[in-house]
């Protein structure tokens, strides 16, 4: 029996012809080694622009950071601008019983407003003695404005500086009553081009006001411009050796402000209490005598005295 030919293995895969060598890559060029013991040469680093010599010290150096949150320079760092420091505990309670004091007492009388507000004295200065009176006027009508000068009976206890603006025979009257500095066209000269500013008071004659007049951009935000309504401007038919002792002597300027309230210093809390009240009284009374007409109702709406550093005391009219 012929035997059985072996059949072809079909799950025998057939020989692959050899594929082509595949292409080697671009091989990079070996690092040559150095020999052991030499160092190896660094770039050199490009070189930065020098600062320019001319240019000013705060451009080449940064300036100094600010402290964060407006603190003050200070070795602690407690405290911020424009704010006072911290008040200790036992001072948070004396000021807060005094205040419960004064609100329960209410407005007292002058004399013993006086009094009271003498008693609450703990500064080592002697502080100015100030009064605080709200108005019923409306500060938008030119007619409700409230402005003038008071003479005190016994001065504020503070040497005013007064400056004269005048000529001719004035000149000898008002050095004669104690100005501190008087001229005409040389002293305005001195205040525009110096800035001279050093007096509390200005007075000038009315033939004056034609150079004082140029001065109305540096005296008038200070408050030191001569006007006729403050008395600080004299018609020729006056004496100025007068206006000069009067001011010397504790004339106080008033005006109103566009809340309605008048604001004056009335003297020192060294003071005795009777001059103390004769000048609060003498204001209160020359506020009176300058109601406007077309105010109806009630003119003095409250009055509180205070010093520098105490709390205000009402006084009940």
């Amino acid at each position: 029996m012929a035997k059985k030919q072996a059949a072809p293995d079909a799950a025998k895969p057939e020989p692959v012809p050899a594929e082509a060598p595949v292409a080697e890559k671009e091989k990079k060029p070996a690092k040559e080694k150095k020999p052991a013991g030499e160092k190896v040469a660094k770039k050199p680093a490009p070189e930065k622009a020098a600062p320019d010599a001319a240019a000013p010290a705060e451009v080449a150096a940064p300036a100094a950071k600010a402290p964060a949150g407006g603190e003050t320079a200070n070795k602690k760092g407690i405290g911020r601008l424009g704010h006072s420091p911290p008040r200790g505990k036992k001072l948070k309670n004396h000021l807060r019983n005094i205040q419960q004091k004064l609100q329960k007492e209410g407005p007292q009388p002058l004399d013993k407003a006086v009094a009271t507000l003498k008693s609450l004295k703990r500064s080592k200065f002697d502080e100015t003695v100030e009064i605080h009176m709200h108005l019923g006027v409306d500060s938008a009508q030119s007619d409700q404005m409230v402005r003038g000068t008071v003479s005190l009976p016994n001065g504020i206890g503070k040497t005013v500086r007064v400056a004269v603006f005048c000529q001719g025979d004035n000149v000898a009257k008002a050095k004669a009553a104690g100005a501190d500095f008087v001229g005409a066209a040389d002293l305005a000269e001195k205040i525009q081009k110096e800035n001279f500013l050093d007096f509390d008071v200005a007075i000038a004659t009315q033939d004056m006001m034609s150079v004082v007049g140029r001065l109305g951009k540096v005296l008038g935000p200070r408050g030191l411009m001569p006007t006729p309504k403050a008395g600080t401007v004299i018609p020729l038919s006056a004496d100025v050796g007068d206006a000069v002792k009067e001011f010397k002597a504790g004339k106080v300027e008033y005006r109103s402000d566009k809340s309605g309230n008048v604001h004056a210093g009335v003297g020192k809390l060294s003071f005795e209490e009777n001059k103390l009240v004769e000048n609060i009284h003498a204001f209160i009374e020359q506020i009176r005598s300058v109601k406007p007409a077309g105010i109806k109702g009630h003119f003095i709406l409250s009055t509180t005295i205070s010093a520098t550093m105490s709390p205000g005391v009402r006084v009940a009219l």
